[in-house]
């Protein structure tokens, strides 16, 4: 029998904090109440303020971050339509294959796995195609541990005269990396419960600009469920068009209190101060990352490839039967080349250190020559060394106690 904690670090689900968890067990009440628009309007409002979304709106549809993509595609774009893609690793080809299965015209980059959005070429197609009716972006590409520049790709766009929808994947970043959705110009940005808001799965959220709100009011493209509109007119009087999954609201409640308390800014210099251990500690390793160049490095996941003769399942098959801890395997083009080690939601230095120490075993025990504790003790430096320097630039000036003698 196996006792102790089973940890999860994968990059998605995350870990659903004691709080938020708490804050789910509530008896089922009445959704059509006279009294829930307080509750629901003060939520929405403090949604936006995650996407850093001043303008627009801001939308949660029960379901995955997939059926936020489809409700981004079906609102604001028509059967035909012309867009912009790349396809860069797992999850920006599903929604290339989405698109494409609901009727767009994909210009597709395809790029090799461990580089971000090709900015360069984007703006070339843009240049050449004034068609272009929408660019989309996987903002964190989960399968490869690669960021894109967001806001790049909307000077890029800028810079061409294209007046396309910028749609961005969130999925994996919004509430854990720095986003602002209306700084970067992003008209669409959609993310799902399951990895930086440390829910359960079942919340679809989007952050809609004013723009994509006028995108949809044209579309002709049919959609029911997911439709706009429906839930517009029912947010504006703080209800529901239909059932919301009740528990799930009050995880968010709790789970919001959680990431504002801690301040945005924050929240994003700690997912880049736990990622940087992460990659010191892979480094310690010998190994190499999927991110083909530090520009690309995520801060919610890192993808460690591994030697060549070794299977990077096996790896998380390992760690998971002798050490309870689950990592990430390989997805798409680098399945069995790399395994994942997901560090986003409710991480800490500590965390992370346990994620290190499981793989280093995990790593050892299917042959993969390193040294034992390499891994973890990069990290500690790391991590010890980057504590002590944010407190030193926190600390009051003069320090306590010091007398301070004035010079005529």
């Amino acid at each position: 029998m196996k006792i102790g904690t089973t940890h999860l670090f994968v990059p998605g689900p995350t870990t659903v904090p004691e709080v938020v968890r708490r804050a789910m067990n509530v008896a089922m009440e009445d959704h059509r109440a006279p009294d829930f628009p307080d509750f629901v309007l003060d939520l929405l409002a403090d949604l936006k303020r995650v996407f850093r979304l001043r303008e627009g709106r801001v939308l949660l549809f029960p379901g995955s971050a997939t059926g936020a993509w489809e409700a981004a595609i079906s609102n604001c774009l028509d059967r035909g339509d012309r867009v912009l893609m790349a396809r860069h690793g797992h999850f920006s080809h599903l929604w290339v294959d989405m698109a494409r299965r609901l009727g767009l015209d994909v210009v597709c980059h395809d790029v090799e796995w461990g580089e971000g959005v090709p900015v360069e070429a984007f703006e070339r197609s843009l240049r050449a195609d004034p068609t272009i009716k929408a660019v989309f972006v996987t903002h964190n590409e989960t399968a490869t541990g690669v960021t894109s520049d967001v806001a790049t790709v909307r000077r890029a766009m800028d810079a061409a005269g294209s007046d396309a929808l910028l749609l961005v994947d969130g999925v994996s970043s919004v509430g854990s990396l720095d986003f602002r959705q209306d700084d970067w110009g992003v008209d669409v940005a959609v993310a799902g419960s399951q990895k930086g808001f440390m829910l359960p799965a079942g919340l679809a959220m989007l952050g809609v600009s004013e723009k994509a709100l006028a995108a949809a009011e044209r579309s002709s493209t049919e959609r029911c469920y997911f439709a706009f509109r429906d839930m517009i007119a029912a947010n504006d009087v703080g209800y529901f068009p239909y059932t919301p999954p009740l528990p799930l609201l009050h995880g968010l409640r709790a789970s919001l209190d959680r990431i504002l308390d801690e301040g945005m800014d924050d929240v994003a210099a700690r997912h880049h101060r736990l990622g940087e251990g992460v990659r010191q500690g892979v480094k310690a390793w010998g190994l190499d990352l999927c991110a083909l160049s530090p520009r690309w490095y995520s801060d919610t996941v890192t993808a460690v490839r591994v030697p060549a003769g070794v299977d990077g399942a096996a790896v998380c098959r390992t760690a998971y039967h002798r050490y309870r801890t689950s990592f990430g395997g390989g997805l798409g083009k680098v399945a069995g080349r790399v395994f994942r080690i997901g560090h986003l939601g409710d991480v800490n230095e500590v965390s992370c250190l346990t994620a290190l120490a499981a793989a280093e075993m995990a790593l050892l025990d299917v042959g993969v020559d390193l040294e034992a504790g390499a891994g973890v003790a990069a990290a500690q430096a790391y991590y010890r060394q980057a504590l002590a320097d944010e407190e030193a630039a926190d600390a009051p000036w003069p320090p306590a106690g010091t007398r301070l003698t004035a010079v005529l």
